[in-house]
């Protein structure tokens, strides 16, 4: 993953030269390479993705940065104070920030690009002004002093993962959040961006032209991502989101991709690899099945789930994310593209939420749509049954997620939403979850040892694909019928049929079962005697009945216990770190 520094000294501060320029030299020291934007400011990169700066009139644009294709800059008001930064947000995508710097050289203002991909970190100590993707330990050694873990986060990211993907779990630092623009002599950030604004200010598509704007958006993010990428693999799962960017990248960049990867599991529902082949022989390309990772669940494996400033929950599965690390440095990749984000932006399930967007948007017209029986069929209903059970007052959709039963009743204190989330109750159920999944995205950008061997892309969690798909009505998504239907039509003509009506999905409950269930002597005390523990979140009572063979088997629960024991990981982690200050 790509990682830049930034550092900004006051040209009224005698000692600001010294202590800049010892930081200089511990970065270098670190093998970052260090150039001076003006007489108080340097800036430092390394790779992999390393950044590359771009002039964009009064900010410097530092990452990877590609232009639209079709900017929608006349849907933001010429009046808005802030109207060039939400236009230049409009003109380039990929993963950057934006500095504007002093008529004194000294970094003044911020911005952060939309997907969030790239970190946006800034922090004051003594006459500097830093800035940063991560928080390596040197840097924290060197500019740490007075930080502090902050509980309540702590606690509200045990109960709502997505909202780490916001402010960090520190006091000290601060995160710029994607699409904000932070004046850095004002307290207050400004945001330019929101989801639910795209979805307000769209204009409304026929379906034809729907899934045109959803080919457009993957076929611009391919072509941008294989113009800067190198060497590039593509992740091939067996499912329809790896293999409508799988299909674009064979079309648009078949040359440079060395490797087609596909992992299979030990069981039926985890092998697709029938699947896998099945696509394979569609695009004329050849594809590389390998074994998943298997393995001990070690306390150093424990450890390396949160690697930075932020919670590993990108890479929970710490074996794969170690294997194919190692396959792709083998290879010589430079640049990995995935199918994740897709279920969230294409939109899956097609369930009962998507009629009640439909309602909400037509009124009774919606009980009349000729696609309103297929819902209901999907859903295993009549159509007034789902009418009358989606209608009810009050009614709302599964989550995402089920409450994690490790932990105790979350406190008032720690009621913390990811700035994205709020003010959207007007929003139909089944579009405030595609928002929420698209925060959930944002987590996947989190540092794995992946991203330190290569860097990892999301081309659907892109933000040409994202402002398509955020563009549209749920309802138009599904095509009131089906998951992910309007992305099934848009990319029919280059995936097999049987793929495309598939309706199944593989399936990986068992092979983490057994894993959890094998690594149970470190789990467990690792959860039960933790730092969490100690901080009173953890229900010891349930979380000492679910970390047991049998409840694992009757119950499941992988994603809390992973997504708990990473966040605990994280905590000792940066006690440590910070013990050291």
């Amino acid at each position: 993953m790509a990682f830049y520094l930034m550092c900004s000294r006051s040209a009224d501060a005698p000692s600001g030269p010294a202590i800049s320029e010892a930081l200089k030299t511990e970065a270098q020291a670190a093998g970052l390479s260090v150039t001076d934007l003006s007489d108080t400011t340097w800036l430092a990169v390394a790779g992999p993705g390393q950044p590359v700066t771009r002039l964009i009139g009064p900010w410097l644009l530092i990452g990877e940065i590609h232009n639209r294709h079709w900017p929608a800059v006349c849907r933001i008001p010429g009046d808005d104070p802030h109207s060039y930064e939400a236009k230049m947000l409009a003109r380039f995508w990929g993963r950057y920030i934006g500095v504007r710097l002093s008529s004194r050289g000294e970094i003044s203002a911020l911005l952060r690009d939309v997907s969030g991909a790239l970190d946006c970190i800034w922090w004051r100590t003594g006459p500097l002004t830093l800035v940063a993707s991560d928080l390596p330990d040197w840097l924290v050694r060197s500019t740490g002093r007075g930080w502090r873990i902050n509980p309540d986060r702590v606690e509200a990211a045990l109960h709502d993962p997505y909202s780490t993907a916001g402010d960090l779990l520190l006091d000290g630092p601060a995160a710029v959040l994607p699409g904000t623009f932070q004046d850095l002599s004002e307290t207050e950030p400004v945001t330019l961006w929101r989801p639910d604004r795209v979805y307000r200010s769209a204009p409304s598509l026929t379906d034809d032209q729907a899934a045109k704007s959803l080919r457009d958006a993957v076929d611009e993010t391919i072509a941008g991502l294989i113009q800067t990428g190198g060497a590039l693999a593509s992740e091939i799962s067996g499912g329809l989101d790896s293999g409508i960017v799988a299909a674009a990248l064979s079309r648009a960049g078949r040359e440079q991709v060395r490797l087609w990867l596909n992992a299979w599991g030990p069981d039926a529902t985890a092998d697709e690899r029938p699947w896998v082949a099945l696509l394979a022989a569609h695009l004329g390309i050849e594809a590389t099945c390998v074994p998943r990772a298997t393995g001990d669940l070690t306390l150093a494996r424990l450890t390396e789930l949160s690697l930075g400033a932020r919670s590993g929950l990108a890479a929970l599965d710490g074996l794969h994310d170690a294997d194919w690390a190692r396959r792709f440095k083998a290879a010589g990749i430079d640049t990995v593209l995935t199918g994740k984000g897709g279920d969230s932006m294409f939109i899956q399930p097609a369930d009962l939420g998507v009629f009640v967007d439909h309602h909400r948007e037509t009124g009774w017209r919606a009980m009349l749509d000729r696609a309103a029986p297929g819902l209901a069929r999907w859903n295993e209903r009549s159509i007034w049954t789902l009418a009358q059970t989606a209608l009810r007052p009050g009614f709302r959709p599964r989550p995402i997620d089920d409450p994690n039963p490790l932990l105790k009743p979350r406190r008032q204190s720690a009621d913390i939403r990811h700035p994205w989330l709020e003010d959207i109750d007007d929003l139909g159920p089944a579009k405030r979850r595609q928002i929420l999944g698209l925060v959930q995205g944002c987590g996947l950008h989190t540092p794995s040892l992946q991203t330190r061997a290569v860097s990892v892309q999301h081309p659907l969690l892109a933000q040409p694909v994202v402002e398509a798909c955020l563009a549209l009505p749920v309802w138009q998504l599904t095509l009131g019928r089906r998951d992910r239907a309007l992305a099934r039509q848009a990319f029919a003509d280059r995936l097999p049929e049987a793929l495309v009506a598939r309706r199944s999905k593989g399936e990986m409950t068992a092979f983490y079962g057994h894993l959890i269930a094998d690594g149970l002597d470190v789990l467990r005390p690792w959860l039960l005697h933790g730092r969490l523990a100690d901080m009173g979140l953890i229900d010891l009572e349930r979380a000492d009945d679910a970390l047991t063979r049998e409840s694992l088997a009757w119950k499941g629960g992988y994603v809390d216990i992973m997504t708990t024991a990473a966040i605990e990981g994280w905590v000792r982690a940066w006690e440590h770190r910070l013990s050291g200050v």
